[in-house]
C-alpha cells in the first residue's frame, strides 16, 4: 500500500499549491492508493467551511483530518457531525461534534486513518496516549495512519514510540515547519515530527509578515493573512508491506515559485 500524507493545507495560496501540484505528485511519485491531508487551516487559514472543504476534497483526496483550528469557524462546526471524510482529533471530549478515526476502502484496500491532538503548549484535553489504546482496540486492519497534531516535538516523538509496532504511520502535524526527522522505527512504525505546510512559504508560518510582525512588535493583536508568495506543497509518501508495516517512507516539497 502507498500513502501520500499532505502536511496543513493554509488558505487559498495552500488550496491552489494542491490544485497544480498533486497532479504532478501523483504522476512522479504515484501511484497512490490513499491520499489524506490536514485541512484545519483551509480557510483563510483558519478552519474550514463547507464550500472549501467541497474543494479541497474534489482534488482527488480520501481524507482530511484536522487540529484546534478546526473549531474557528462557528458556522462549520456543526457540519463535522454529517461529513463522513472529515475528521476532529479524537481526545477532544465525546459531546464534541464530529469523529476522530475513520477506515476508508477502496479497491479492496483499506486504511484506518487516526486523528489525535498534543497537550503541550495546546489546550488540556483528554490524553492522545490513552485514547489512541482505545481506538486500537476497535480497529480490525494492520494499516493505521495517525495525525498527530501537537506543538512540542517531544510529545510527538514519545507517541511516536509509544504507538511503535501497533500503527502503519504517525505523522505530526501542527508547527508548518518540515523536519528532516523522517524514519522508521524499529517496530516498523514510519514517523516523521512534521509534515510541513501546504502554502505560502514567504512569510510566518503561512501568514504575511505584514500581518503577524505587529503581534511581536506591540503585544496586541493583529489580524493574519495567509501568505501568496513561495507556494510549496509538503507531503510524506510511505509505502507499506502486506502486514502494514512501513518499507520506506519520503519527505516531499514540490514548489509553484522559485522566489521567497
Amino acid at each position: 500500500m502507498k500513502i501520500l500524507f499532505i502536511g496543513d493545507i493554509v488558505g487559498r495560496p495552500g488550496r491552489k499549491s494542491v490544485k497544480e501540484l498533486l497532479p504532478k505528485i501523483k504522476k512522479e511519485k504515484g501511484p497512490f492508493d490513499f491520499i489524506l491531508a490536514n485541512g484545519e487551516n483551509g480557510a483563510g487559514g483558519f478552519g474550514l467551511t463547507a464550500k472549501v472543504l467541497d474543494e479541497i476534497m474534489g482534488m482527488g483526496l480520501d481524507c482530511l483530518t484536522s487540529g484546534n483550528h478546526i473549531w474557528d469557524k462557528k458556522e462549520f462546526v456543526p457540519r463535522l457531525a454529517e461529513e463522513m471524510s472529515l475528521l476532529r482529533p479524537a481526545n477532544y471530549p465525546p459531546s464534541c461534534p464530529g469523529r476522530g478515526a475513520l477506515t476508508l476502502e477502496k479497491k479492496g484496500k483499506r486504511l484506518a486513518v487516526l486523528n489525535l491532538q498534543g497537550r503541550i503548549f495546546m489546550s488540556p484535553i483528554d490524553c492522545p496516549f490513552r485514547c489512541a489504546d482505545a481506538l486500537l482496540e476497535e480497529i480490525d486492519t494492520p494499516f493505521v495512519l495517525v495525525d498527530f497534531h501537537a506543538e512540542a516535538t517531544s510529545e510527538k516523538q514519545a507517541l511516536g514510540l509509544y504507538l511503535d509496532g501497533r500503527v502503519s504511520a504517525v505523522v505530526g502535524t501542527h508547527t508548518h515547519v518540515q523536519t528532516a526527522d523522517e524514519r522508521i522505527l524499529p517496530g516498523g512504525t514510519a514517523y516523521i515530527t512534521d509534515v510541513g505546510m501546504t502554502g505560502g512559504h514567504g512569510g510566518v508560518i503561512g501568514m504575511k509578515p505584514e500581518s503577524v510582525l505587529p503581534r511581536f512588535l506591540t503585544g496586541m493583536p493583529s489580524k493574519f493573512e495567509a501568505c501568496e508568495s513561495h507556494l510549496i506543497l509538503s507531503a510524506l509518501s510511505v509505502v507499506l508491506d502486506d502486514a502494514g508495516r512501513a518499507v520506506s517512507l519520503e519527505r516531499l516539497q514540490y514548489s509553484l515559485s522559485e522566489k521567497p
